[in-house]
């Protein structure tokens, strides 16, 4: 080509990395437009005194194209007339370019390169960009502050490329060389082929944040200790054993992570880092300390947990600013006292040690975590002879919210699943190794078994593989709700067995008031649920009789005599307290009274042989000296039967001072009244329902920043208020609904009347309807997108949400706002909310979400489509452990994300929800944002995600097209785009 200076033409041997990672005209130079391969050189403006030079400096190649001087390729030292040819023969194979065009390619702005960020770990050949890059040195180059770059590549081209950033990014403020991006067969994510550093990284003066994270270093480098200006240096999951002494001459360090590695002891310098706030050690075989630590006198949070420690040093008193102490899964057997003394200190986590005892200061403590200690048990016996075979330690297992399964093997594990719940598999649990899969699913109705009394504490645990028998019984722990009474209560775990439901012999523990577990053993999987239920006392009834007494009334007895059954069966009981006020308010008498509701079941035939002898106590206030027996009534329940019969003269009544006895021959709900009515079998339905019943408040609130949300929510009405202080920042609507009454496991519906009609694509939806179950001790709470039928630009809408009992009417009768105004409980309608949609009409014309006080939090725009709030929910909920990756794509810089998982650190959820709204906030209003989140997501090999948001999208659109049509907007041509859009096949709603 005329005017292009050659390179000598005896050239080095081509290296070996290049051999194996060839710099291609395509991966030099950005290609010219899609379909076309022809290089596009950027060019560098030289001054005209240089115009036969081919060399600005050593290891920059420099081609002449119409009197401009274009930089071809860039690689420092022996590599250099290789990469030199390589970009000759790029140059040869381009086309004519004009001079203007060059001028308008050199100043475009790089996709890659984004303000003072250049982000290049997570797109293929970063290295071969980043060369590339500091060969043209544009003047975007100059400005980049934070540098991401993936050490997935070849050693020495990662090598050769690390040694330009020195001299081409001078201002380097981050630097991010990490693997992670890869993931082998199983899924578990690969480390990078990072092993050492060049010694020309140490003249980054402006370093402050070095994270080298998911690599392969067996030593730290030692151009790292000679970064004065370091305050953040990350080096998680790596090959270190050990860390060097110079480590403590970095003065302005704040934050050090070294968790994942081999460390078996820390160098005593470390206490030298009077600057350091974090330190995370955690993940390491660490088995001591050094006394030295104690001098990190600045220092706010210590995580030690899951290494190998058997005692802290005195010397840990000394850290009186820290606020931290993660300490759990060590091999501790003592603590020292003085931690208590600590005055800033908020969470000192202990779990899973081999605490025994501990000081009364820490005990007492509340802000001390102790569980999986065996505090108060005795010590073992020391093995009888030296020769004694070694009990190896038990695995422990943490499971991230993005894993749900896990192995065990036959020498047992303990596990801790991230939604809180515990297993302990003993050894030999399993013959041969296995894979236990979990989930943990909402209540249903089909899945959730609720006897009359009964209230449900805890989601539904499904573990499998199911009927899979254990060995030996596996240990389970399930975080519940606490009940709202327990007197004469009782917590267990119930399991699905084959097809009928059982309840297991349940433990409970108390961390705090507010965070108890139920611990049972299970000898297969299934489903298991945590409820509360009235006392059951049980036994076994032999052939030759038994007495059964209530644990929780006294006076309540069954006597079983000789001769009742031919085999040994299981009796069970359980008896529940009536309260006479609510009785007597009920009645309409002061003088009425009940005896305790009793409840007897039985395994077997469902009579026996002989009568069985039942005693109750006289109802409260009634002795059998002053009883007007014409007054006592012995009634009788049967399920499924709807009413308590009248058995008072079908049997024989023996009364005593105190209690009366009667015989029966079969089982099932038996009540003693004293009343001056004759007909109580109905009075005694309405006493046993009210028993059952939970009063409640329904409410339905508009979230302010997208009004087409809405939020329907079931509460008990002494929290009412305190709910709607908290909610109405975000959303407004009307005053909550009446006090209505709900029974334990109830369904009842949501509908919207007046051209209101809710998503019929959402599962828990039927024809415009949300389904709802009450549960007492678990929130009822549904975010529901809806339309209008009306044209909504137009004029305001109002609408009404009615809740009902039962099946919905399909046509809504008028009356629906009258049996709102009326007081009191509705056979039918529970409660009618009116809802107002604000005015979509602004002043520049019908444009969706002009006239709002406050503007929704909408991506994107009506003709291509709007991502809501609900959309953006539902996309969080499924980034899990992907959305750093995520986030870096969208443009959020790591310092960002390093904020939200410091603010968020033990919540994985709010992690994402946080990084996406702050995201979406930020873009609201600007074009061109739900193009950039469908890219982030594809970029971040989450394409499962982005085809849902294209679904939605596409649903959106087709809407708006409908609309514009109906109003003659727009003529329904098939040809106008996005008249006739294709139609999704699973619209992916929120």
């Amino acid at each position: 080509m005329q005017g292009t200076h050659k390179v000598s033409s005896t050239l080095q041997p081509r290296p070996q990395w290049l051999k194996s990672s060839p710099l291609q005209p395509e991966s030099l130079f950005p290609q010219r437009e899609e379909g076309s391969r022809s290089p596009l050189p950027l060019p560098l403006q030289l001054p005209r005194a240089l115009p036969g030079q081919a060399c600005l400096r050593a290891g920059t190649c420099l081609a002449s194209k119409d009197g401009r001087w274009v930089m071809s390729a860039a690689v420092e030292g022996p590599e250099l007339e290789a990469v030199a040819a390589a970009a000759g023969d790029a140059s040869e194979a381009a086309d004519a370019e004009d001079a203007s065009e060059a001028v308008d390619a050199g100043s475009r702005a790089l996709p890659f390169l984004g303000g003072n960020r250049l982000n290049l770990d997570l797109s293929p050949g970063g290295c071969h960009r980043l060369l590339h890059l500091c060969v043209q040195q544009p003047l975007q180059l100059l400005q980049v502050e934070f540098l991401r770059l993936s050490t997935h590549e070849d050693p020495q081209l990662l090598e050769a490329t690390l040694a330009q950033v020195p001299r081409s990014l001078s201002r380097l403020r981050s630097l991010v060389l990490k693997g992670g991006q890869r993931r082998d067969t199983l899924g578990a994510c690969l480390r990078g082929a990072l092993t050492a550093l060049p010694a020309g990284l140490s003249g980054l003066t402006h370093l402050a944040h070095l994270d080298l994270s998911f690599n392969s270093l067996e030593t730290l480098p030692v151009c790292v200790l000679g970064m004065r200006g370091l305050g953040a240096l990350l080096l998680s999951h790596n090959c270190l054993s050990e860390l060097p002494e110079a480590l403590g001459a970095l003065p302005a360090l704040t934050f050090l992570a070294v968790t994942h590695n081999r460390l078996q002891m820390l160098p005593p310098a470390l206490g030298a880092l009077s600057t350091l706030q974090r330190l995370d050690l955690s993940q390491n075989l660490l088995d001591t300390l050094p006394p030295e630590i104690g001098g990190l006198g600045n220092l706010l949070e210590l995580n030690l947990a899951s290494n190998r420690l058997q005692s802290l040093p005195a010397s840990l008193a000394g850290l009186r600013s820290l606020r931290l102490l993660v300490l759990h899964s060590n091999l501790l057997a003592s603590v020292p006292a003085s931690l208590a003394r600590l005055p800033l200190l908020t969470r000192l986590d202990l779990r899973d040690n081999r605490l025994r005892d501990l000081p009364p200061e820490l005990l007492d403590a509340p802000f001390v975590r102790l569980q999986g200690n065996p505090l108060g048990e005795a010590s073992p016996d020391a093995p009888s002879s030296p020769g004694a075979a070694f009990v190896p330690e038990m695995p422990r297992l943490f499971l991230t919210s993005d894993l749900d399964s896990f192995p065990v093997t036959p020498g047992g594990c303990s596990v801790t699943l991230a939604c809180g719940v515990r297993l302990q598999f003993p050894a030999g649990a399993t013959i041969t190794p296995i894979t236990i899969r979990y989930r943990l699913l909402l209540p249903e109705p089909g899945l959730v078994p609720l006897g009359p009394h009964d209230a449900l504490l805890s989601r539904v645990l499904e573990l499998q593989p199911h009927g899979v028998a254990f060995q030996q019984d596996v240990g389970l722990w399930l975080l519940f709700t606490p009940p709202r009474a327990r007197r004469c209560r009782e917590v267990v775990v119930r399991t699905r067995n084959d097809s009928s439901w059982s309840d297991l012999e349940t433990f409970l523990e108390e961390e705090a008031p507010k965070r108890l577990w139920a611990h049972c053993q299970v000898p297969h999987f299934s489903w298991f649920l945590v409820v509360s239920r009235p006392v059951s006392d049980a036994c076994l009834v032999p052939p030759e009789g038994t007495l059964l007494c209530s644990s929780g009334h006294p006076g309540v007895k069954v006597i079983f005599p000789a001769g009742a059954t031919e085999e040994p069966r299981q009796v069970s009981m359980q008896v529940v307290r009536v309260p006479g006020r609510e009785l007597r308010a009920l009645l309409g008498e002061p003088e009425a009274a009940a005896s305790p509701l009793l409840c007897l079941s039985q395994s077997g035939p469902p009579s026996f042989l002989r009568p069985i002898t039942v005693q109750l106590p006289l109802p409260s206030g009634v002795t059998g000296l002053s009883l007007d027996r014409s007054r006592l009534h012995l009634l009788y329940w049967a399920p499924p039967a709807a009413t308590w019969d009248d058995i008072t003269a079908q049997v024989v009544l023996e009364l005593t001072h105190l209690y009366a006895r009667f015989q029966v021959t079969h089982f099932s709900w038996y009540w003693l009244w004293y009343t001056t009515k004759n007909c109580v079998g109905g009075l005694a339905r309405k006493a046993w329902e009210r028993l059952r019943l939970h009063r409640v408040n329904l409410i339905a609130l508009q979230r302010r920043r997208d009004p087409e949300q809405v939020l329907l929510q079931c509460l008990p009405r002494n929290k009412v208020d305190a709910t709607l202080r908290r909610l109405l920042e975000r959303y407004r609507g009307p005053e909550p609904s009446d006090t209505v009454e709900m029974f334990e496991g109830e369904e009842f519906f949501a509908a919207f009347e007046r051209g209101i009609d809710v998503d019929a694509d959402r599962p828990d939806c039927v024809e415009g309807r949300i389904c709802f179950v009450f549960y007492s001790h678990l929130k009822n709470v549904k975010e529901v997108y809806v339309t209008t039928t009306l044209d909504r630009e137009a004029q305001a809408v109002r609408g009404q949400v009615s809740f009902y009992r039962g099946a919905v009417p399909v046509q809504v009768p008028e009356e629906a706002e009258a049996a709102r105004q009326r007081k009191g409980a509705d056979a039918l309608w529970m409660a009618t909310l009116p809802i107002k949609l604000p005015r979509l009409r602004g002043p520049e014309g019908p444009r969706r979400g002009a006239g709002l006080s406050l503007a929704p939090l909408n991506l994107g725009d009506a003709e291509t489509g709007f991502l809501t709030q609900s959309n953006l929910l539902s996309v969080a909920g499924r980034l899990g452990p992907d959305w750093p990756a995520v986030a870096l794509h969208l443009g959020m810089s790591y310092r960002e994300l390093q904020r939200i998982r410091h603010e968020f650190r033990d919540d994985l959820d709010g992690q994402i929800r946080h990084m996406l709204f702050s995201w979406a906030e930020r873009q609201a209003g600007q074009p061109g944002a739900v193009v950039l989140l469908v890219q982030a997501l594809e970029q971040s090999d989450r394409k499962d995600v982005a085809e849902e948001v294209r679904a939605v999208l596409e649903l959106g659109r087709r809407k708006y097209q409908d609309s514009i049509q109906r109003t003659g907007l727009a003529p329904k041509d098939p040809e106008v785009p996005g008249s006739s859009a294709p139609q999704p096949s699973e619209p992916a709603q929120a």
